[in-house]
C-alpha cells in the first residue's frame, strides 16, 4: 500500500510536467477513434447506396449473373404464390437522350421502368413528380441539366423504331440511388413504355409486395419452389446484406488506409511519450538514487515508474475518448445538414471502439516508458548520486555498428528497387525505406546536433546572444536534441514521401494511360455501321484536329466470321500500344489479339484461309507471332489488324467505321472539342466519346489521396510539436539555475523568450530539411519501382512540400510559446533558488 502512495504522490508532483505529453496521447486516441468511425462510415455510406437501389420490395426474385436475365412467364409464374400481393418486373434497356441541337449524348441511356404501384418504386425521386403516363419520363438530374432540362419541359429521345420522339419531363432522379448506374444517363418510363424507347430490354428483375400478415421466408420459399432453380429468391433484409456484401473489401482498404495514417501518429506519441519520461526520470536521478539506497532494488524502481506510465496512459487516453467522441458527434451533426441522398451517416463510436482505442493508448504509454525505466533502474545507488552513467564504450560501439548495419541495408534493398522492375520492386523499395529511416533514428542523436549546427550559423550572426546560446544549448544536450526532433523527423519524411511518390506516380501514370490510346477522341456510328460521308469530310477539313480513319470489315477467316480492322501506321501515335509492331507489318499479315494462332486456331503450314468477297478473291493470311492489343484497341470486337494495302485486297468496299482524333500541335483539347461539335453539327447518328477521361479520373484520385494524406499526416506533426513543447517545458524547470544567472548578469526576458524560440525553431528546422530531403528520396524510389517499366516523369509537387515545410515551422514555434511565457514569469530569485 505504501508503494501504491508513493507512486500517486510522485505522479501528482510531476502532473505539471507530464500534461503536454498526456495530451499527445490524448491527440492520438482521439485520431484513433475519429479515423475508425469515419472509415466505418465511409463504407456504410457506400452500403447505404448500395441498399437503396435494392427498393422496398418485400421480396426479389433475379437471375444468378452467369445466366443473365430472366426469362418471360416468370412474373406470371409468381402471381400465382399464396401470400403474393403484387408484382413488378424492372426492365432495362438501352436508348438515347438528345441534346436541344439535336445530337446525341456521348453515353448510350438505360432506360429503366417506373413500377405502376407506388409501393414498389425503387428510384430516388429528387425534383418534380412520378410519371403519369407514356408521354412523361424522368431524367437523372445530371443529364437533365447537360440538356438544360427542368420539370414540366419537353425532352427529345430516340425510339426503338430508330426515330426521334419528344416527351414531357416530369423530374428530376437522384443518381445515388441507383450505384449501378453512375456515370451513365438514366431515363425512366413508365413500365408499359419501355420497349417504344429502350432496344434490348430484359428483365433484371422481380420486386414483390406480399399481402398482409404474410410471412417473408415461407413466401420466398414457396417462390423458390414455384419458380425452380433457375432463379434467386431472397428476402428484402437478404438482398440488402446481398447488395452491401461487396463493400466488405472496400471496407477494408479503407480501414486499412485510414489506421497507417493513425499508427504513424501513435508512433510519433510513443515517441514523444518515451523522451518526455527519459528526460523527467533525468531530472529525478538523485530521487531515485535514494531509492535504491534505502532498499528499492530495480525491480520496485522500474513498477514505480511504470505505474506512473500506466496512470498517466490511462487518464490521457480516457480525455482521448471524450475528445474523439465529441468530434464524432460534431461530424454527425454537420452531416445531418448536408444532402447526401439516400445515405444518414453517423459517425458516433461505438462502445466497443472507445474501449479498444483507451486500450491501445493504455498499452502504448506502457511500452513507452519500458525504455526509461530500464535505463533509470539500471543505474548503481552511488554512480546514480552523482549522476547518470552513460552507455559504455561497448555499447556505444555495438548501437554504431547495428544503426550502421541497418543503413547500409536498407540502400542496398533502394537501390535494387529502382534499378528493378515489378513485381518486386515496391517491396525492397518499402523494405529498404524502412530499414534505412530506422538507422537514420538511431543515430539522430548525432545528425540532428550536426543540422543545427550548421543552421545556427546564420542564427549567430543574426540574432545575437540569444542565438548563440540557442544552438549551443541543442549541441551540448545531443540526445535530448535527437529524440526531440525524432519525432518531427518521422512526420515530416512519412508526409513529404507520401505527397512525392503520389505527385510523380500521377505525372507518369496519367501521361501514359492517356498516350497509349490511339487518340484523345473516339467517333463512331450506331451499331458499328460506317460513318457518314459527311461527317468524314467535315471532320478532315478541321485544321485543329489529327484523324486516323480505321476501316474495318467482317471476313470468313479459316471459316469462321472476323472482324478485320485497318488503319494506316504513320497516323498512330509511337506510346500507342502495339504501334510499333504495326509499323514492322508487311502485306499479306496480320496482328492477332489471340496470339499467334487465328481465330479458328493453328492454321495450315501458318497459313491462314481467308474467303473471298464480292470483288476479291480468296487468298491466304500469315498471322505474326505473339499477341497484339491494337486490334481491340482500334475498333471494338476487331481480332486482327492489318495494313490498308492488305484490307485493300481481302474487302475492296471496306467503310470506315471509327476515327480517332487528337488535337493538332498547339490545339488544347477544348478547342478540339469545339471544332469536332461544328463539324458534327446536323449529324445526330455520330457519338464521341472522350478516351481520355479515364486518365483524368486517375489524376483526379491520386489528387483527392494526396490532399487526404496531407491533412491525416499533419496530424502527427501537431502530435510532435507537443512532444517539443513538453521537452523545453521540462528543460525551463532543469535550467532554472541557468536562467536566473543569465537574468543576474543582463539578459531581459525578452532575450530568454527569443533564446527558446529559436531552440523550437532551430529543432523544428533540422527535424524538417533532413525529413524532407529523406521523404524526397523515398518518394522517389517509391515512385520509381511503379512507373519503372513507363518512365519516371517530372518531380515532387514544390508547393505541398512547401507548404509541409511550413507547417513544421508553424508548429516548432507554436511549440514554444508556453515554455516561453514560463520563462518570462519567472523571478530572479526563484530561478537561483530552485532545485
Amino acid at each position: 500500500m505504501t508503494t501504491y502512495r508513493y507512486t500517486l504522490a510522485e505522479f501528482r508532483g510531476q502532473l505539471r510536467q507530464l500534461a503536454l505529453t498526456g495530451a499527445a496521447i490524448a491527440l492520438g486516441v482521439a485520431f484513433l477513434i475519429a479515423s475508425v468511425s469515419g472509415s466505418g462510415a465511409l463504407v456504410d455510406s457506400f452500403s447505404q447506396s448500395a441498399a437503396s437501389e435494392v427498393g422496398p420490395a418485400d421480396v426479389q426474385v433475379t437471375a444468378p449473373e452467369a445466366r443473365g436475365p430472366l426469362e418471360p412467364g416468370v412474373a406470371d409464374r409468381a402471381r400465382q404464390v399464396a401470400g403474393v400481393a403484387a408484382v413488378s418486373a424492372r426492365l432495362a434497356g438501352r436508348g438515347g437522350v438528345l441534346t436541344p441541337a439535336g445530337r446525341p449524348l456521348d453515353e448510350a441511356a438505360v432506360i429503366s421502368s417506373v413500377a405502376a404501384d407506388p409501393a414498389l418504386r425503387w428510384q430516388l425521386l429528387k425534383d418534380g413528380r412520378w410519371p403519369a403516363g407514356p408521354g412523361e419520363v424522368l431524367l437523372d438530374a445530371d443529364t437533365a441539366r447537360r440538356v438544360d432540362a427542368r420539370p414540366g419541359s419537353d425532352v427529345r429521345l430516340t425510339r426503338a423504331d430508330g426515330t426521334t420522339g419528344t416527351v414531357r419531363l416530369a423530374g428530376t432522379l437522384d443518381g445515388r440511388g441507383a450505384p449501378g448506374f453512375a456515370g451513365r444517363p438514366v431515363v425512366a418510363v413508365p413500365d408499359g413504355s419501355v420497349a417504344q424507347y429502350a432496344t434490348g430490354v430484359a428483365t433484371t428483375s422481380l420486386d414483390l409486395r406480399l399481402a398482409p400478415g404474410a410471412s417473408h421466408a415461407r413466401t420466398a420459399e414457396a417462390l423458390r419452389q414455384a419458380l425452380g432453380g433457375g432463379v434467386e429468391v431472397r428476402t428484402h433484409d437478404a438482398s440488402v446484406a446481398e447488395a452491401t456484401r461487396q463493400s466488405r473489401t472496400l471496407y477494408g482498404v479503407v480501414l486499412i488506409a485510414a489506421l497507417s495514417f493513425v499508427l504513424i501518429a501513435l508512433a510519433v506519441a510513443r515517441m514523444v511519450v518515451g523522451n518526455t519520461f527519459s528526460v523527467v526520470l533525468a531530472q529525478r536521478t538523485r530521487r531515485l538514487a535514494l531509492l535504491r539506497c534505502v532498499g528499492a532494488d530495480r525491480a520496485q524502481v522500474r513498477r514505480l515508474i511504470r505505474r506512473q506510465g500506466l496512470l498517466l496512459g490511462a487518464g490521457a487516453s480516457a480525455a482521448g475518448v471524450l475528445l474523439g467522441a465529441g468530434l464524432c458527434g460534431v461530424g454527425t451533426v454537420l452531416a445531418g445538414t448536408a444532402d447526401l441522398g439516400p445515405v444518414h451517416l453517423s459517425l458516433v463510436p461505438s462502445p466497443v471502439t472507445c474501449v479498444l482505442a483507451w486500450l491501445f493508448g493504455v498499452l502504448l504509454t506502457v511500452l513507452a516508458v519500458r525504455g526509461p525505466a530500464k535505463a533509470a533502474s539500471a543505474v548503481p545507488p552511488v554512480a546514480a548520486l552523482g549522476g547518470v552513467a552513460g552507455p559504455t564504450g561497448g555499447a556505444r560501439v555495438r548501437a554504431t555498428v547495428l544503426s550502421v548495419l541497418l543503413l547500409t541495408a536498407g540502400a542496398g534493398l533502394l537501390a535494387a528497387g529502382v534499378t528493378t522492375g515489378p513485381p518486386l520492386s515496391l517491396l525492397a523499395v518499402t523494405l529498404g525505406a524502412i530499414s534505412s529511416f530506422f538507422g537514420v533514428l538511431r543515430l539522430c542523436h548525432r545528425l540532428l546536433p550536426a543540422v543545427v549546427a550548421g543552421l545556427g550559423v546564420p542564427v549567430r550572426r543574426f540574432c545575437g546572444t540569444a542565438g548563440g546560446l540557442a544552438t549551443r544549448q541543442l549541441r551540448l544536450n545531443p540526445g535530448r536534441t535527437g529524440a526531440t526532433g525524432s519525432a518531427l523527423l518521422l512526420g515530416v519524411t512519412v508526409m513529404v514521401s507520401a505527397v512525392t511518390a503520389l505527385e510523380i506516380t500521377s505525372n507518369s501514370l496519367v501521361p501514359a494511360v492517356s498516350a497509349r490510346q490511339p487518340g484523345v477522341f473516339s467517333v463512331t456510328a450506331p451499331g458499328g455501321a460506317p460513318l457518314p460521308a459527311g461527317a468524314l469530310a467535315a471532320l478532315g477539313r478541321e485544321r485543329t484536329l489529327g484523324v486516323t480513319p480505321v476501316r474495318s470489315a467482317a471476313l470468313e477467316i479459316d471459316g469462321r466470321s472476323t472482324l478485320v480492322a485497318a488503319a494506316d501506321p504513320a497516323l498512330l501515335s509511337p506510346s500507342t500500344d502495339g504501334a510499333g509492331q504495326a509499323r514492322a507489318l508487311a502485306d499479306g499479315s496480320a496482328l492477332s489479339g489471340f496470339g499467334d494462332d487465328g481465330p479458328a486456331g493453328p492454321g495450315e503450314h501458318g497459313a491462314h484461309r481467308v474467303a473471298g468477297t464480292a470483288g476479291a478473291p480468296g487468298t491466304t493470311l500469315r498471322i505474326e507471332s505473339g499477341r497484339s492489343r491494337l486490334p481491340f484497341t482500334l475498333q471494338n470486337g476487331a481480332v486482327l489488324f492489318v495494313t490498308p494495302a492488305t484490307l485493300d485486297r481481302l474487302a475492296p468496299a471496306a467503310a470506315v467505321t471509327t476515327l480517332w482524333i487528337s488535337p493538332a500541335a498547339g490545339t488544347d483539347r477544348f478547342a478540339a472539342r469545339q471544332a469536332m461539335d461544328r463539324a458534327l453539327d446536323g449529324q445526330p447518328q455520330v457519338t464521341v466519346t472522350d478516351t481520355a477521361a479515364q486518365a483524368e479520373t486517375l489524376r483526379s484520385l491520386l489528387d483527392r489521396m494526396m490532399l487526404i494524406s496531407m491533412a491525416l499526416l499533419a496530424f502527427s506533426v501537431a502530435i510532435a510539436g507537443l512532444g517539443v513543447a513538453a521537452t523545453l517545458m521540462l528543460g525551463v524547470d532543469e535550467r532554472a539555475r541557468e536562467i536566473g544567472m543569465l537574468r543576474a548578469i543582463g539578459m531581459s526576458r525578452q532575450q530568454l523568450r527569443r533564446m527558446l524560440t529559436l531552440e523550437a525553431l532551430l529543432l523544428a528546422l533540422a527535424g524538417a530539411l533532413v525529413g524532407t530531403g529523406l521523404g524526397l528520396g523515398y518518394g522517389w524510389a517509391a515512385a520509381r519501382s511503379v512507373t519503372s517499366t513507363l518512365g519516371t516523369v517530372g518531380g515532387p509537387p514544390v508547393l505541398l512540400v512547401l507548404a509541409a515545410l511550413a507547417l513544421t515551422v508553424l508548429t516548432g514555434l507554436a511549440a514554444a510559446v508556453l515554455p516561453a511565457r514560463r520563462v518570462g514569469r519567472m523571478t530572479v530569485v526563484d530561478a537561483l533558488h530552485a532545485p
